[in-house]
């Protein structure tokens, strides 16, 4: 007894989105994480210049916004 449909017409239906989520999911996070590492790296007064805090590096990281 198989345990996946390993058929051709199964492959196409299935890999071709679970790989497109999954490539999307990683350059989401990998786009997140430099965000953060380049908000990291600046001084409190650089941040000030363009109108945030170190609070507000999640914030922008994530793609929300703030409430102020």
């Amino acid at each position: 007894m198989a345990l996946f449909d390993v058929s051709p017409t199964a492959a196409r239906r299935h890999a071709p989105g679970l790989f497109t989520r999954l490539a999307a999911a990683y350059h989401a996070w990998n786009d997140r994480r430099s965000t953060r590492a380049a908000l990291a790296r600046l001084s409190s007064h650089e941040l000030e210049d363009i109108g945030l805090d170190h609070g507000d590096t999640e914030v922008v990281a994530d793609g929300r916004r703030r409430s102020r």
